[in-house]
């Protein structure tokens, strides 16, 4: 890594005070620079002005929600937001301007059209049927053109950049703080004598996290295992999600509602068994990594991103994705054996190693420096470089 501190641009599309992987990503990735002694600087659309607390974060404006890849993306475009991106990239006077998915219409794609000089895109999503994308291919292309690399956090991110625009990336994966969550897993918190304890994170109400699969499979679970817990924690209507549940089913789940880090932290170091019942939409799944490096043991759906991520060091377990009837026999055969699960969990700690920041952030600290090669500061582009790019 580079020994000379450099000023940093880092470009976040999403609404910043909505929970999502993106955001943490660039959150921890920018604290990661900045405790190197790196100027970063992050702007990023954001719905409540007061909720901006952090000096390196700079409002781009109030986002508007739009369906995305199976969810609700909360992105930001228009002249306005342009005029503010670009007075943002002219004050900057960055050696690097890093922008997250400027694939979709938003501040990224805003950026890399403002912008010349060393510029990095980093892919997340990877769903190759993008309609926000292909509807507006004609404008993006030419901007990812633009870039000097291009980082995808997946075999299936990279897959997609390749099926949607012909080119390729370096494949990084998302970063965690191993450190945090080795402490809390250093101690099982589960009380002696208390349930079994299995465990859900997530925005709940989107079908595509897969809540409403492990509740269809938590009664025959019971029925193997009587003395066993569900908690769920994440935003979501409790009420909705159990309206049509036995409520001696029910009484076994306990919602927790949003986490801050450090409830998250404890959430995953209680568990006996992190399930993700995910059903697609998902290019990497930073909690499965957060649960690994937690000592947690893991069962996911077989979703590819899942399968990529476990497969490395028999890190996890996979069941048939939608598939309730698996989902369970996975979850029974598991808790039925304290060995496996001891196994797990220590293949998990081993294998969260290589999404550390340290190895993270050093890559792609790797990937500034090529695409700072033979470049001078970023700056705003002429109108006229602009329009022989993109036509």
């Amino acid at each position: 890594m580079t020994n000379k501190p450099l000023r940093i641009g880092m470009v976040c599309p999403y609404g910043w005070d909505v929970p999502g992987g993106v955001q943490m990503h660039i959150r921890e990735l920018a604290e990661h620079f900045i405790e190197l002694g790196h100027y970063v600087s992050v702007i990023s659309p954001v719905s409540d002005e007061e909720s901006v607390t952090d000096s390196w974060l700079v409002n781009a404006g109030r986002p508007v929600p739009i369906p995305f890849n199976g969810s609700v993306a909360r992105v930001l475009f228009g002249p306005i937001a342009a005029s503010r991106v670009r007075q943002w990239i002219a004050q900057g006077e960055f050696d690097v301007l890093h922008m997250h998915e400027p694939g979709i219409p938003s501040i990224s794609l805003l950026a890399c059209w403002a912008a010349e000089g060393a510029m990095v895109g980093t892919f997340h999503a990877s769903t190759p049927k993008l309609r926000a994308i292909a509807s507006a291919g004609q404008l993006i292309e030419p901007m990812i053109e633009k870039l000097s690399a291009r980082i995808a956090v997946s075999e299936m991110a990279q897959a997609t950049l390749k099926n949607l625009y012909g080119t390729e990336a370096v494949v990084i994966p998302n970063g965690i703080d191993c450190s945090r969550f080795n402490i809390a897993g250093a101690v099982r918190l589960r009380a002696e004598g208390a349930p079994l304890r299995i465990g859900f994170l997530g925005r709940f109400d989107e079908t595509r996290k897969g809540l409403p699969l492990l509740i269809e499979a938590l009664p025959k679970i019971l029925k193997a295992i009587p003395e066993l817990e569900l908690v769920v924690a994440g935003p979501g209507d409790a009420e909705k999600a159990v309206a049509k549940l036995d409520p001696q089913v029910g009484k076994h789940i306990r919602f927790l509602g949003r986490l801050s880090e450090a409830e998250k932290v404890e959430f995953l170091s209680s568990l006996d068994l992190y399930v993700a019942p995910n059903t697609g939409g998902e290019s990497f799944g930073i909690i499965l990594a957060e649960a690994m490096a937690s000592g947690t043991p893991v069962l996911a759906s077989d979703i590819q991103a899942f399968v990529d991520l476990l497969k490395i060091g028999d890190s996890g377990v996979n069941f048939i994705s939608e598939d309730a009837n698996d989902l369970a026999k996975k979850v029974i055969e598991l808790l039925r054996n304290s060995a496996r699960l001891q196994e797990l969990s220590e293949n998990g700690l081993v294998s969260a190693i290589r999404f550390d920041w340290g190895s993270v952030a050093t890559q792609i600290m790797s990937v500034y420096e090529v695409a700072m090669t033979g470049q001078g500061k970023v700056a705003i582009g002429s109108e006229n470089a602009s329009y022989r790019k993109g036509r």
